[in-house]
């Protein structure tokens, strides 16, 4: 508990630098763009989140749990070097099959997500710019499996500080066009600086990211490079149509003012999920009993959700204040969207606590199921309330879908997951 709240501490000056970074970057487009801009913000974020997941979902959350679980004495043996090399692989041949359709379906990806043809060439440069995203996710990963907590957060940060000094002088002096090439540049930024800064480290000699990959290793990359394609397509694809029928039925000023309270809900709840990310995922991937891992979470869940919900009540509280002072007073219609929401948002935090031990254990199945049913209602939902409560309906969706995720994460971990053996 108290390694965590270190990590927590460490996290939340990370986040807060991030807080900062988007409430920057949040203004400076605002006063440039306007609600309208924020929404197609919103949509090349999405796109971004999904291709980027895509691209990099053999090297995340699977490789910092074999990297931990294997401990430091498997750098000696060379075990780290299998399961990084079976990652490095699976995502190149996803990037190579996927990214010729980038560019075939780059003008129609651009009429779905803009309502026009000539921002093709932001779709391109996404796919162009993907090989130093998965770089980049693949050295952070290895830093968070070797639990580097301290290295990994501090150049999260350098990387947060550099990628929001590009998004500012993209907007101020290309307006439009210019926010939304910088957030596609955002995670290939990030890449670079990881390059620059872990070079010389010992375990990134390319003897250990060049080795014999075998039969089990690459199985177990492709378990949870499956669970990570679902994460990184499912909720972000639903997103995009949420979006769409708002823009649809509202106009682009209504999804922008919607954009507006999610992305306040974003980067608040980084503050939670950094430190979840950071501490929980390679600290019970080294638990083997499937009883301890609900102990963790249950132990964890009262100091997690407060945190939550203080941060919910909180953001409430100063709605207007953030509106002011984060956009402009285009966007003070927005300030009756927040309640919902934040009821959601502490949902969501509570829902992704009790949902790691799918991940932590590779429960491939039972993960995909849960996001793509979750997802699906997400659009459902907001399908039927958008159409009676307009803007709010989204919140409402967005409330009862993570209602829902989180009790169908608390009954796995607490009375299915503790009979079944671990993957």
């Amino acid at each position: 508990m108290k390694r965590f709240f270190k990590v927590a501490i460490l996290s939340a000056i990370f986040t807060f630098l991030k807080m900062i970074a988007g409430f920057i970057v949040g203004k400076v487009i605002a006063i440039y763009t306007g609600p309208s801009g924020i929404a197609m913000l919103g949509q090349v974020q999405s796109l971004m989140n999904i291709s980027v997941g895509v691209a990099t979902s053999p090297v995340g959350n699977g490789l910092v749990r074999y990297t931990a679980e294997n401990g430091v004495g498997g750098f000696g043996l060379g075990l780290w070097g299998r399961w990084w090399c079976s990652g490095l692989c699976v995502s190149l041949i996803i990037f190579f099959v996927f990214a010729p359709f980038g560019f075939l379906f780059s003008i129609s990806l651009s009429l779905i997500l803009f309502d026009q043809i000539h921002y093709n060439w932001l779709i391109q440069v996404a796919v162009c710019i993907l090989p130093l995203s998965v770089i980049g996710i693949i050295i952070s990963s290895v830093i968070n499996g070797q639990q580097n907590y301290r290295q990994y957060i501090l150049l999260g940060m350098l990387s947060v500080i550099i990628s929001t000094l590009v998004v500012i002088f993209f907007v101020i002096y290309f307006g439009l066009n210019g926010a939304l090439l910088a957030i596609i540049l955002y995670t290939a930024i990030s890449g670079v600086v990881m390059i620059t800064f872990c070079f010389r480290e010992s375990w990134f000699k390319i003897k250990y990211w060049h080795v014999e990959i075998k039969k089990y290793h690459l199985i177990s990359v492709i378990n949870y490079t499956m669970m990570a394609l679902i994460t990184a397509s499912a909720m972000p694809l639903a997103l995009l149509i949420v979006r769409k029928l708002l823009i649809n039925d509202i106009g682009w000023a209504g999804a922008g003012y919607w954009q507006a309270v999610w992305k306040i809900s974003e980067v608040y709840l980084g503050i939670i999920t950094i430190a979840l990310t950071t501490y929980l995922l390679p600290q019970l991937s080294v638990i083997k009993e499937s009883v301890l891992i609900k102990k963790e979470i249950n132990l964890l869940s009262p100091y997690i959700i407060s945190v939550a919900v203080f941060l919910a009540v909180s953001i409430y509280i100063l709605r207007d204040v953030c509106l002011s002072v984060l956009f402009t007073q285009d966007f003070y219609s927005a300030r009756d969207l927040f309640l919902y929401q934040l009821v959601g948002d502490v949902f969501k935090v509570a829902g992704f606590l009790y949902a790691y031990p799918m991940i932590v254990q590779a429960r491939t199945k039972i993960y995909i199921s849960l996001e793509i049913f979750i997802s699906s209602i997400m659009v459902f939902f907001s399908y039927i309330f958008i159409k009676y409560y307009n803007v709010q309906g989204a919140n409402i969706a967005y409330m009862l879908t993570y209602f829902i995720y989180f009790v169908m994460a608390f009954i796995f971990t607490n009375y299915i997951n503790i009979n079944m053996k671990k993957a």
